[in-house]
């Protein structure tokens, strides 16, 4: 199954694309969709969209992992995240991709099996768990393919406990 996890933002929208058998992580490709500051927040939006459905096309991907919204305090730069994901959903719907969001502590858990755990601790065990020589790069890019191992360890616990 090749998994595509995205880690939504409106500057770097990090995507990572995993394939797993149900036991074994495979890495295939990561990378982050850039868009500037400048641009029409709608036309930012759009491409990042555009191009995840691209890139999900490219792979092959049979299923999306999303981190879901999270703010604290800071409405204001959360409703930008929520509108690419909103987007970013849409696309995937017309590609009959189903998504599955998960929240921040859901990831964290699920890779480091701490849901407090430091970034850089989900980091290095992104990097382990794939087999990978170093830590991906940028951060958004590891941010994804920690959502595509959390998705792959959910649907492989599930099928353990016959849900």
């Amino acid at each position: 199954m090749i998994v595509l996890g995205v880690d939504p933002g409106l500057a770097d929208t990090g995507w990572g694309v995993v394939d797993f058998d149900g036991q074994h992580y495979r890495p295939v490709s990561f990378g982050v969709i850039k868009t500037e500051a400048g641009e029409d927040m709608q036309k930012r939006i759009y491409t990042i969209a555009m191009d995840l459905g691209e890139v999900a096309a490219r792979y092959g991907a049979s299923v999306v992992s999303m981190e879901d919204i999270f703010f604290t305090k800071n409405i204001t730069s959360a409703i930008p995240v929520a509108k690419v994901i909103g987007a970013s959903c849409f696309r995937f719907a017309q590609m009959d991709l189903p998504v599955h969001l998960f929240s921040p502590l859901q990831v964290k858990t699920a890779v480091t099996g701490m849901g407090r755990a430091e970034k850089i601790q989900v980091q290095e065990m992104v990097k382990v768990i794939l087999h990978l020589k170093s830590i991906p790069r940028p951060d958004h890019a590891a941010d994804a393919l920690a959502d595509c191992i959390c998705y792959c360890s959910t649907l492989s616990l599930k099928g353990k406990i016959g849900l």
